[in-house]
Order: C-alpha cells, then sequence, then structure tokens
C-alpha cells in the first residue's frame, strides 16, 4: 500500500547539550541522511515528509540531496510538542496515500524489512508499531515505593516507525484535537478511539539517538551491519 512517512526531528536535543543529533555524523553521512535512507529503500514508501526546526531545513535538504534521497517531497517546520509537529507533517502528504507512517529522525538504523513487516501489519490491522520485547522487570513505583511487577512477557519498548490507515489516523487526531489531548506516542491517538495496533517486532539495534554516548553505540552498530 502508498505509504506517506513523516520524520519528526523538531526537538530541541537538551540532552545532547544542545548539539542537533540529527545534523550529528554518523557512518559517513548525518544521522538523518542514514534515517532517510532506510525509507529510500523500502517499495511501499512512496514520499518523505520532514518536519523539523526551521534552521535546520537548509542542512537537511543538503544532507537528502548528498544521501541520494530522491523520495523526499517536503520539509515544513514542527510545532511546540511532538503531536503538534506531526500533524503540521500530515497536512503535507499526497492525497494518495493509504498508510501514514510516523518515525523518529533520531532512529537511524532501523532496517528496511522492518518497515515493510509494519506497514504490512498496520494494513491488515489499521495500525501497528515496530517494538521489542522488554529484557529486564519493569517495576511500578510510587513515592520511591515499588507497587506492582507487571509481568515481563506483556512488556515491549516501542519504537517507530507508527503506522497507521490514513482515514484511522486521521480520526484519531481530530479525537484529540477536540477533546484538548496531547499524546507523545502516535499510538495512543489509535488507542484513544478504540483502533486496534499491532505490536509488530524488530530488533534491538533500532536505538533512539538521545545521548551522547548513543552516537558511539550507533556507529558500532552499524559497521557490523555493513561487515
Amino acid at each position: 500500500m502508498d505509504t506517506s512517512v513523516v520524520i519528526v526531528c523538531a526537538g530541541n536535543s537538551t540532552r545532547m547539550g544542545g548539539v542537533n543529533k540529527i545534523l550529528l555524523p554518523l557512518g559517513g553521512r548525518l544521522v538523518i541522511g542514514v534515517t532517510m535512507q532506510a525509507f529510500q529503500a523500502c517499495e511501499s514508501v512512496k514520499e518523505i515528509i520532514i518536519v523539523a526546526r526551521e534552521d535546520d531545513i537548509p542542512a537537511i535538504q543538503a544532507e537528502a540531496e548528498a544521501a541520494g534521497i530522491t523520495k523526499l517531497a517536503f520539509c515544513t517546520k514542527g510545532g511546540s510538542t511532538r503531536q503538534e509537529s506531526v500533524i503540521n507533517g500530515i497536512r503535507r502528504i499526497s492525497p494518495e496515500t493509504q498508510l501514514v507512517a510516523v518515525h523518529d529522525g533520531a532512529r537511524p538504523l532501523v532496517r528496511p524489512e522492518h518497515i515493510e513487516k509494519v506497514i504490512k501489519d498496520a494494513s491488515v490491522f489499521g495500525g501497528a508499531t515496530l517494538g521489542v520485547p522488554v529484557k529486564d522487570t519493569i517495576k511500578t513505583v510510587d513515592d520511591g515505593l515499588v507497587v506492582d511487577t507487571p509481568p515481563r512477557s506483556s512488556l515491549y519498548i516501542t519504537q517507530t516507525p507508527q503506522i497507521f490507515k490514513r482515514s484511522l489516523y486521521f480520526e484519531g487526531v481530530d479525537f484529540a484535537l477536540e477533546h484538548n489531548l496531547d499524546f507523545t506516542d502516535d499510538c495512543q491517538l489509535v488507542e484513544a478511539i478504540g483502533g486496534k495496533v499491532a505490536m509488530t517486532v524488530g530488533d534491538y539495534t533500532n536505538i533512539k539517538i538521545t545521548t551522547p554516548e548513543d552516537i558511539a553505540i550507533a556507529e558500532i552498530l552499524l559497521e557490523q551491519r555493513r561487515k
């Protein structure tokens, strides 16, 4: 199914000391270039929309050209929250789009084959997200005290892309705006209206670059993948 991808990279990078993580070098490219290349390689992906800080858009466009990205359709500036940024992006998608994918620009190691798996699951269930089972035991804590231990078998680390049928996702956005809700996760938009979201299992290398040491880890993982 024809899929439009909104890549969100409009954050302020406070945990990177103010350095914009998507413009850091990675494997001979910039982080955002590696991210775009993963979606460029997917046959089901018809267009890429970037949502970024306005000052970063020229650098992103230059990186797209240098990285051979032909599917970049538009760059637009972000909003004050992640949800606002995503909405700015989906306003630019093609009228022919059947599925809307949302991806973190700081997840450059997502595999094209996993993107295609999420697309397939979303086409069946209406929505799907990439993720992996948690490795550690998770505790619920209240006021510094452990109050519950959820069964690990049912817990997953949620990654991106998160992909939804166009009509379902737009219904979720309308619901959030109508009720003044602001979510940090796109699945929550669909969950809020009772939609189904499948968990598509990926792998643990699809890390999000958040702190300086993550870049070093990503370099190692990317080099191992290339070998």
